[in-house]
């Protein structure tokens, strides 16, 4: 599954999406959403206020980008699965490897996350936020799985698959937020995202062309 490299206007364009997603998610810890404007998360991102709303269109909004960097990298490694690797493994063996917090950037993004998802708790427009951020996720993965099924898989059970997958992640990031489990090991969202895909697919029958 081959796609095209992002063009520099496009790199540019997310790199200042991402400098917005930082500052608004430092201030909805610092303050909490509710004292923290559009107009703050601009000056803090070094922004106007029109290159703010030239991208969002709410300061919940503005967090999205952080939120989908986890799954984007997920998917991307699950693109790489080699042909005749059976979806259930493949699956299992991206969602253990995107959330192992290797390396500073996938362990901040974790602890972004985790601070989102707790001021997420008292504000309904940031958690619309975070399930859209997973609705896109679900749809972007199914295009994935279509692409490693064998021909004539059942688009019902990839259907089915992307769901489950993109819900054992938000459960278990919603799950270790609430907690103080570190970011590795017993707890953590890696072991609990892979419990919660195979307790999701265990009694469900696998795609065609697994194992």
């Amino acid at each position: 599954m081959s796609t095209k490299p992002p063009s520099l206007t496009e790199r540019r364009k997310a790199a200042t999406q991402l400098d917005i997603a930082r500052a608004a998610a430092e201030l909805f810890t610092e303050r909490g959403p509710d004292d923290t404007t559009a107009e703050d998360i601009a000056q803090r991102a070094g922004v106007a206020l029109r290159t703010f709303y030239r991208y969002f269109r709410s300061k919940q909004d503005a967090v999205a980008p952080l939120l989908a960097g986890g799954a984007d990298r997920w998917r991307a490694q699950l693109a790489t699965t080699g042909p005749g690797t059976a979806l259930p493994a493949a699956l299992e063996r991206s969602i253990a490897g995107s959330l192992a917090a290797e390396g500073p950037e996938a362990e901040e993004g974790l602890r972004w996350t985790r601070g989102l998802l707790r001021a997420a708790e008292r504000d309904p427009a940031l958690r619309a936020v975070w399930y859209r951020v997973n609705q896109e996720s679900e749809e972007r993965l199914r295009e994935v799985l279509t692409a490693l099924a064998p021909p004539g898989t059942d688009p019902l059970e990839l259907r089915l698959t992307a769901a489950a997958a993109t819900a054992a992640i938000r459960v278990a990031l919603e799950t270790w937020s609430k907690t103080d489990a570190p970011v590795r090991g017993e707890g953590a969202p890696a072991e609990l995202a892979v419990r919660c895909l195979r307790e999701l697919t265990g009694g469900t029958r696998p795609p065609a062309g697994a194992e």
